[in-house]
């Protein structure tokens, strides 16, 4: 396995002395997403490091997708430029598809917290962290802090089915877009400011403030949403594409149908399932066919040249799975993306 050949590489490096090399304050990985643009955070007046209390080194933070390293950010304030921060999927590279390199595996070896997203696309944590050479190492696991919240993925009429091995016992598949609430977004900055308090408490303070702050931010941004869907006239969405936004819909009650599953490997959509998405788009009126960030439209405009009038637009939602290191420095947040988000719903939902 490719995991198992890392962690043999990883062993020969700390042989070597490159995992101490690793942990040096002056370094700057290519995977480390510098942030330049400004945060609206209770101010410091103390200029010292955020450490690592027990260590008394700076403290390091490995998260593994953008949500994670935005709500960080947000919560650290001042303190963030302060600390060693890293976006291991700061490529483009999807959640889906993510393997670690051994760099990868190093950084969070050493790292004081590692936050993930815990589901079936993190199998190989698991490996790694037996490893782990920072054995008071804490670790956030999205859907295991938000426990009975999370849901299984569901097939809804006229999506296509994922082919399964008929010999593999049947097992649960959950949902993994939880940062796609912005109501579990509040739950867990919560338990990344509870963290941050435990690993660094001279600082503690600050990330109470700056979480609350944050997380009334994420409320109202909320109360935008369900007001937007309230006062809509129609309320399904249709998505010629993957559909990861489960648990966003399901905060404000609205219907919606898809080609696929939100971690669905599949590219191509069968004739009855673009037509059926096709006869939908006709029954319901609807005005849109909606996709997700880095997709070619190609399902979405076939379903679009099978409706009777042939005009709907084709927005594109942000699930924030493909969010690189250069979009946040061109000063992407989480509530930037989610804000643009309301708007495309706000439209597709006319």
């Amino acid at each position: 396995m490719k995991i198992k050949r890392l962690l043999v590489l990883l062993v020969a490096l700390m042989a070597f002395g490159c995992l101490a090399a690793c942990g040096s304050d002056d370094r700057k990985d290519a995977g480390t997403a510098d942030v330049d643009y400004e945060t609206e955070t209770v101010e410091d007046e103390d200029d010292s490091e955020s450490v690592n209390e027990e260590s008394g080194d700076t403290l390091r933070i490995v998260t593994t997708i953008f949500p994670e390293y935005d709500w960080v950010r947000e919560i650290m304030g001042d303190q963030f430029v302060n600390a060693d921060v890293t976006m291991l999927l700061d490529n483009g590279v999807d959640l889906h598809s993510y393997q670690p390199t051994a760099n990868d595996i190093l950084k969070i070896s050493g790292c004081d917290l590692f936050i993930y997203v815990g589901g079936e696309s993190d199998e190989w944590v698991e490996d790694v962290m037996k490893d782990a050479a920072n054995k008071d190492m804490k670790v956030i696991n999205l859907l295991e802090t938000l426990g009975g919240d999370v849901k299984e993925e569901e097939v809804v009429e006229g999506m296509e089915a994922e082919e399964e091995d008929g010999e593999e016992e049947e097992e649960v598949e959950y949902d993994e877009h939880v940062w796609l609430s912005l109501r579990n977004s509040q739950t867990l900055c919560t338990a990344i400011a509870d963290t941050l308090k435990e690993i660094d408490p001279a600082h503690a303070d600050i990330y109470d403030t700056n979480v609350t702050a944050y997380n009334e931010k994420l409320a109202a941004l909320d109360e935008e949403y369900k007001s937007a869907v309230d006062a809509a006239s129609n309320k399904t969405i249709l998505f010629g594409d993957r559909f990861p936004f489960r648990y966003l819909v399901d905060d404000y009650g609205i219907t919606y149908y898809a080609a696929f599953v939100g971690c669905s490997a599949e590219t191509e959509a069968s004739f009855e399932t673009i037509m059926f998405l096709a006869n939908k788009v006709d029954e319901l009126g609807l005005s849109s066919i909606c996709t997700i960030e880095g997709t070619d439209k190609k399902i979405a405009g076939t379903i679009k040249e099978n409706t009777k009038t042939k005009d709907q637009e084709i927005p594109v939602m942000d699930s924030l799975q493909s969010t690189t290191s250069a979009d946040v420095n061109g000063g992407k947040t989480y509530l930037s993306a989610m804000t643009d988000n309301l708007e495309v719903l706000r439209n597709a939902l006319k």
